[in-house]
């Protein structure tokens, strides 16, 4: 048998060295934020191909199958109105998923922006912005989303924007923490003397580097964003009927639970709670692999 080659064991130490990206990935997520990861695609699948996998309109009612079981028909049954209630589990996980992505994106673009800008500055500059993230944390993010209705009425912009003011101060606190590591960083001084300017710098260095941080908590915000947004939804100040909404289907699925008929409230109530805990455990896996980076 031919013993191997200096340059096939180099290029075995090599890949053992360096990961593809699928080993890399498994390695971060662990096994539970490998099965967290598979639901929460399944169910971002299905919420993107909902126009051509839902079996109904999810809007159109059917009085002759109101309250209906599950059927051939009518797989997880029919709500208060007979609208077939897999179609509108289809469609609401598409409002359910795009409004917090959409709030955590604002805040997370803006927070970070805020939390460089306070690190690379210090002074002045740093005790404002600090000032100003603290009195936002003191109020819950869903108090921001029910001011906003209040002020330009029910809508699901309206609450996103809303939302998105409270959790900045999530995104940038932490960041504006792991900047001013960065900050002191030898590498950093030794761009500022090459004559490279602070926002350059900061956007250049800094940021790739607390990079792993930002998204840490950007995913694990985007759970609590779910539940606000759902939370709204449920108060009737977020999305609008008849327009399917997990929150929403949670609310109008009340009355039927009190007619012995609790499907609609369930099936919605279990896919926000599937995909809260799907978030949470990808989020907590990432925030600990940034804490080992830092």
């Amino acid at each position: 048998m031919t013993a191997p080659s200096t340059t096939a064991i180099a290029l075995t130490a090599a890949r053992n060295q360096n990961p593809g990206f699928a080993t890399l990935l498994a390695r971060r997520l662990g096994a539970w934020g490998l099965v967290a990861s598979g639901v929460l695609a399944v169910i971002v699948v299905v919420a993107v191909l909902a126009p051509w996998l839902a079996p109904y309109d999810p809007n159109h009612p059917d009085l002759l199958s109101a309250l209906a079981g599950p059927s051939a028909e009518h797989w997880l049954g029919a709500d208060a109105l007979g609208r077939d209630l897999l179609s509108r589990l289809m469609w609401g996980a598409r409002i359910t998923l795009l409004g917090p992505t959409l709030v955590i994106l604002i805040a997370t673009v803006v927070g970070t922006l805020l939390a460089l800008l306070a690190a690379w500055n210090g002074g002045i500059v740093d005790t404002v912005i600090s000032w100003v993230l603290d009195v936002l944390f003191a109020v819950p993010g869903i108090v921001f989303g029910l001011i906003a209705v209040a002020i330009f009425g029910p809508d699901l912009m309206t609450v996103v924007v809303g939302l998105s003011i409270g959790y900045i101060p999530y995104v940038a606190r932490v960041v504006r923490g792991a900047a001013l590591r960065e900050r002191n960083m030898p590498y950093v001084q030794a761009a500022w003397l090459q004559g490279q300017s602070g926002f350059g710098i900061s956007l250049r260095q800094i940021l790739p580097n607390v990079q792993p941080i930002v998204t840490a908590q950007a995913v694990s915000s985007l759970g609590f964003a779910v539940v606000d947004l759902a939370a709204v939804s449920f108060l009737g100040l977020g999305v609008q009927p008849p327009t399917a909404d997990l929150g929403l289907m949670v609310k109008s699925g009340f009355d039927s639970v009190l007619r012995g008929q609790p499907a609609e409230a369930v099936s919605a109530g279990l896919a926000i709670v599937l995909i809260v805990w799907s978030i949470t455990v990808i989020g907590d896996r990432l925030t600990s692999n940034a804490r080992s980076i830092r």
